[in-house]
C-alpha cells in the first residue's frame, strides 16, 4: 500500500496546475485575436502581456525548483513548486500582484515569484549558483522566443497597423505586442542578474562569498528589491538602465519603436 501511493504522490506533486494551463489559454487566444485583429486590439495587447508575463513568471519559478530538485533538494515537489502554479509561491501579493501592478504603472517588468529552497540539502557552490542563474535564464529565452520573430521581419506583412494616437504606424499591433513583452523580459533578467542582496544575480556570487562576507550582507537582503525600485525612479539610472534594455534590443534587430507602441497599445485605459 505504501508503495502504490508514493509514485501516484509524485505524479501528483508534478502534474501540471489547472491555473497554468488557464494562464496558457488566455495566452494563446489573447494572441491570435491580437495577430487577428478580432475585437479590441489594446485590450487583446493587453491580456496578452499580462498573461505572458504571469506565464514567464512560472517559468522562472520552476527552472529554480526544477534545478534544486536535480541538486538535491528533494522537498520542492512537495511544496507544489513542480506544477507550475504561481498561487504556491510563498507570498502571492510579493510574488505576483506588486510585479504586475508596478508593470502596469512603470511598464518595468521586475523579478517576481519566490520559491523556498532548501540550502541545505544542496551540496556544491556551483548547484548552488546554477539554482540562481536558472530562473533568469528563462527570461533571457523567452526574450529571445518574443523578439527574434520581430527582429526577423515575419511579421512585416501583416495588413493590420497599429494605431498611435489616431495616426497609422507601419506596425502590426502582434509584432508590438512581442516586443513590448520581449522588452519586460530583458529587464527583468537584468535587474534579477544584479549582485544585489534579495536577487538572483547575489544568489549566483554569495556561495563563492566568505561566511563573514555573508552573514554581514544578510540583514540587507529584505531591503535590496526596494533599493532597486528606488533608484529606477530616478530619471538618470532609468535612463541609463533602459538605454542597456534598448541595446539588447537592437542585438535582435528589434527597433525600441515596437515596445513603445506596444506599451501604448497595452495601456488600453489611457488615451
Amino acid at each position: 500500500m505504501t508503495f502504490a501511493a508514493t509514485p501516484r504522490s509524485r505524479s501528483e506533486d508534478r502534474r501540471i496546475s489547472p491555473v497554468f494551463w488557464v494562464l496558457l489559454a488566455t495566452l494563446g487566444t489573447s494572441a491570435w485575436a491580437v495577430y487577428s485583429g478580432y475585437g479590441n486590439a489594446r485590450f487583446g495587447v493587453f491580456l496578452f502581456v499580462v498573461s505572458g508575463w504571469m506565464v514567464s513568471l512560472c517559468l522562472h519559478e520552476y527552472a529554480h525548483a526544477r534545478t534544486a530538485l536535480h541538486g538535491g533538494d528533494i522537498t520542492v515537489g512537495a511544496k507544489g513548486y513542480l506544477t507550475l502554479n504561481p498561487l504556491k509561491y510563498t507570498n502571492v501579493l510579493l510574488s505576483l500582484v506588486l510585479p504586475i501592478a508596478f508593470m502596469i504603472l512603470s511598464g518595468i517588468g521586475l523579478p517576481g515569484g519566490s520559491v523556498w529552497i532548501e540550502r541545505h540539502r544542496i551540496q556544491g557552490r556551483l548547484k548552488h549558483s546554477l539554482i540562481s542563474a536558472a530562473g533568469p535564464l528563462v527570461n533571457l529565452v523567452f526574450a529571445a522566443a518574443l523578439l527574434v520573430p520581430v527582429g526577423a521581419g515575419w511579421l512585416d506583412g501583416s495588413d493590420l497597423h497599429a494605431t498611435w494616437y489616431g495616426y497609422e504606424l507601419p506596425y502590426s499591433p502582434f509584432a508590438c505586442a512581442l516586443g513590448f513583452l520581449g522588452l519586460l523580459q530583458l529587464s527583468a533578467a537584468l535587474l534579477n542578474l544584479l549582485p544585489v542582496p534579495g536577487l538572483d544575480g547575489y544568489g549566483i556570487i554569495e556561495p563563492w562569498l566568505s561566511a563573514k562576507t555573508r552573514r554581514s550582507v544578510e540583514p540587507f537582503a529584505p531591503y535590496g528589491m526596494l533599493a532597486v525600485f528606488a533608484l529606477l525612479w530616478q530619471p538618470e539610472v532609468n535612463s541609463f538602465f533602459f538605454g542597456i534594455v534598448h541595446d539588447l534590443m537592437g542585438l535582435f534587430g528589434v527597433d525600441t519603436d515596437y515596445a513603445t507602441v506596444g506599451r501604448y497599445l497595452f495601456s488600453f485605459w489611457k488615451n
